[in-house]
C-alpha cells in the first residue's frame, strides 16, 4: 500500500492562526511465501504484500479554543480503536496466502467493520467531551475515518471533512461522504444551486459535530454517525480531506453577490467555476501529478493560491495488490447520492466568526 498525507495551516491563518486539522494513517502490510496467491508477484519480482490500513482525519472548530485538542484526541482515539481490528481482520483470514486452517474463535474479527468504525468515533466523541467537562473549554470537531480491508472501505464521518475515490483506469472522482452542513441542507431544499453552494457565506457552517462544551454526560453521550462501504480496485486512490481544500476561496462572498446581481448568469456562473475547486479540479489534479507525494503538494498550493482561508490538510493512499478495475462496466455504485436525506439530527451550528 501507498499513501502520503500533508497539512498547512493556509496562506490566510499563516500570520497569527493555528492548524487546527489533524491527520493519521497506520498501515499494516503483511508477507508471506511469495505473495498473494491470485495477484502474482508484480514485474520487477517483489512479492505483493497483503495490507490493511486504518485512517483518520478531524478537523478542529474555528471559534472553540480547544479545537485543536479535539481534532487531536479524534484521530489518536479513533486509530488506537481501529488498529488492532483492522489487524484481527486481516489475521483471521490466511486464504490470500494459500493458508487453510482454523485462526480460532478468539482470532475472529469484527463482524461488521462499519459499524467497528462508527464505534470507535462515538468513543472519540466521548473523549473529547470529557476533555471540554474537565478544561471548561468547548471542543469541537468534524472527522471522517475508516478501515481498508480486503478490497474494501469501511468508513464513517461527521461534519463536512469529505471523502472521496478517483479511478486512475476510469479517469473518475466519486464523492463517497456527504456534508452535514447547513449549505447542503439548503442545496438539498432546492434553495440554493450547486454553483451559489461553492460560495455561500454560510459555508463555514456545520450541522453536526463531535465533541461539546462539556455539560453532557460523557460516558453515555452518542452521536450520529454516517457509515458506508465501499469495494476498492487497484487503480483506486483514497482522498479524504478537510473542508479547508475544497472552500480555499477568500473571496467567495463578493463572487455570491456577483451570482445573485446577475440573477444566477451562466457568464458569472462559470467564473465562480474557474475559480473555486470543483470535483474535476481535483480529480485533474491527483491524476496528473506523480506520486501521492506530489498530489498533496499540489492540493496544498493549489488552495492557498485560491486564498488558503483557512487549515488545509489531506490523506492519500491506494492498494496495488488489489484486483484490476473491471474493463467492461462491472463498476459498482459508489457515489453517495447528495439528495439523501439526513433525518434524526441533532443540529450543531457554529461558524468562524
Amino acid at each position: 500500500m501507498n499513501y502520503a498525507t500533508n497539512y498547512d495551516v493556509g496562506d490566510r491563518k499563516r500570520a497569527g492562526g493555528i492548524n487546527e486539522d489533524s491527520v493519521a494513517i497506520s498501515v499494516f502490510e503483511q508477507g508471506h511465501r511469495g505473495g498473494l496467491q491470485d495477484r502474482g508477484e508484480t514485474e520487477d519480482g517483489a512479492p505483493t504484500n497483503r495490507s490493511v490500513a486504518v485512517f483518520a482525519l478531524a478537523d478542529g472548530a474555528g471559534g472553540h479554543e480547544g479545537g485543536d485538542v479535539a481534532s487531536y484526541i479524534a484521530t489518536t482515539e479513533i486509530c488506537e480503536q481501529l488498529v488492532p481490528v483492522a489487524i484481527g481482520a486481516a489475521r483471521s483470514d490466511p486464504s490470500p496466502f494459500g493458508l487453510d486452517f482454523d485462526t480460532g474463535e478468539r482470532r475472529a474479527p469484527a463482524t461488521n467493520l462499519e459499524a467497528a468504525v462508527a464505534q470507535a468515533i462515538v468513543s472519540a466523541h466521548r473523549e473529547i467531551l470529557s476533555y471540554a467537562a474537565d478544561s471548561g473549554i468547548g471542543a469541537y470537531t468534524t472527522v471522517v475515518a475508516g478501515i481498508c480491508a480486503g478490497g474494501q472501505l469501511h468508513y464513517g464521518w461527521v461534519g463536512d471533512s469529505r471523502a472521496y475515490v478517483v479511478n486512475e483506469a476510469r479517469e473518475e472522482i466519486t464523492r463517497l461522504t456527504k456534508d452535514h452542513a447547513v449549505v447542503e441542507e439548503l442545496r438539498d431544499a432546492g434553495k440554493i444551486d450547486d454553483v451559489e453552494a461553492h460560495v455561500h457565506p454560510n459555508g463555514n457552517e456545520i450541522t453536526r459535530a463531535l465533541g461539546g462544551q462539556g455539560h453532557e454526560d460523557p460516558e453515555n453521550a452518542t452521536v450520529n454517525v454516517e457509515t458506508e462501504t465501499v469495494a476498492l480496485f487497484a487503480e483506486d486512490i483514497v482522498f479524504v480531506t478537510s473542508d479547508g481544500v475544497i472552500d480555499a476561496q477568500t473571496d467567495a462572498p463578493t463572487l455570491h453577490d456577483s451570482y445573485l446581481e446577475s440573477d444566477r448568469s451562466e457568464a458569472v456562473a462559470e467564473t465562480i467555476r474557474e475559480r473555486v475547486v470543483t470535483d474535476d479540479k481535483l480529480r485533474e489534479w491527483i491524476l496528473s501529478a506523480g506520486s501521492l507525494g506530489d498530489v498533496t503538494e499540489t492540493l496544498i498550493e493549489r488552495a492557498n493560491e485560491r486564498g488558503g482561508k483557512d487549515n488545509l490538510s489531506t490523506i492519500l493512499f491506494n492498494d496495488p495488490s488489489l484486483p484490476e478495475t473491471p474493463a467492461d462496466g462491472g463498476l459498482p455504485v459508489r457515489a453517495r447520492e447528495l439528495t439523501d436525506p439526513i433525518v434524526d439530527r441533532e443540529t450543531v451550528i457554529f461558524s468562524d466568526e
